[in-house]
């Protein structure tokens, strides 16, 4: 083999991402040569709905996978948080690149910090689990969607239309943005419990392809991959989709893994909030125990109220 494809969607992240996985495999794979197949995805296409009803993050997936199971592409790189928990015959998810830094991040032209956001100021966000979470704290704001790539939200942040915004720290460092805006403030993980996946990077392949899968191998990081299987389990396992606000996030503290999840309804009422910690060689199970701690307490009927009541305005024209 000297030629592998890398399917990836077209926005600027992506392809940051896909010439990232590129580099990394070309340099560790002299002999191979990587090329991309750029993907416009619906999700990228549709920006007049909010993500939840146009069917979700699995938008920005499935034209990758398509192309993949087309013999168009060896190789899919996405951001994880994207990716969801089913995924296709034929095809596999087979490594996870090191975690990095998983907060969301405030940015405001006019504003320092959260804190300083007077009462009734516009936050956007796309995310229901922000939308949650930032009302849980912040009940005072007015919270609107925002959607567009990274370029468009942060130019709508600078015209005015919003006194501030929130967005994965990650992919503005990634892009190297976070100097042209004038405050900006991490969000500690204790206030805004990250996604499920939050900063790493998913490696699909086509299940046969065994090449692409020894090719795949050595970029999964052991620890991250441990981590986000825990989150992924759990999701799985509690049935939430892109409808309900849902935060899941496991830590390691030597030798000691925590997970933790939070649900709720979109405006922030209604909280469920549980974590469990066991010894990282028991804890292969922990998501599942986690979804069932929380389904104990209630958290199928919280799932179901706030699918009823997301972004509740749009319902009619939903597709």
């Amino acid at each position: 083999m000297n030629r592998l494809i890398i399917a990836t969607r077209a926005s600027k992240l992506a392809l940051w991402q896909a010439y990232h996985i590129k580099d990394r495999i070309e340099k560790e794979f002299p002999n191979i040569k990587v090329e991309l197949n750029e993907i416009t995805s619906r999700g990228d296409k549709i920006l007049d709905k909010p993500l939840a009803l146009i069917g979700g993050k699995g938008h920005f997936t499935k034209e990758l996978e398509d192309e993949m199971l087309a013999g168009n592409a060896d190789m899919a790189v996405h951001s994880l948080k994207d990716v969801p928990t089913y995924i296709p015959d034929g095809l596999e998810l087979v490594a996870i690149t090191k975690r990095q830094e998983q907060s969301d991040v405030f940015l405001s032209h006019k504003f320092s910090s959260l804190e300083a956001l007077p009462k009734g100021a516009v936050v956007g966000t796309t995310s229901l689990r922000r939308r949650m979470q930032l009302l849980r704290v912040r009940p005072d704001l007015v919270v609107k969607d925002l959607r567009g790539n990274v370029n468009t939200r942060l130019r709508k942040l600078k015209e005015g239309q919003y006194h501030a915004i929130i967005l994965a720290y990650i992919g503005l460092a990634r892009l190297d943005l976070l100097k042209d805006i004038p405050f900006t403030q991490k969000l500690p993980l204790s206030m805004m419990i990250p996604p499920m996946g939050q900063a790493s990077l998913g490696i699909e392949i086509v299940s046969t392809n065994k090449k692409v899968r020894e090719i795949a191998k050595f970029l999964n990081d052991e620890e991250s991959s441990l981590l986000t299987k825990l989150e992924r389990d759990f999701i799985s396992e509690i049935g939430a989709g892109c409808s309900a606000p849902v935060a899941v996030n496991a830590t390691i503290d030597r030798d000691n893994i925590k997970i933790e999840s939070m649900i709720g309804y979109p405006d922030g009422t209604n909280i469920l909030h549980k974590s469990l910690i066991t010894k990282r060689e028991e804890s292969n199970s922990l998501g599942i125990e986690l979804a069932s701690l929380m389904v104990k307490n209630g958290a199928l009927d919280i799932l179901r109220n706030a699918e009823k009541l997301a972004f509740k305005e749009n319902r009619p024209e939903r597709i």
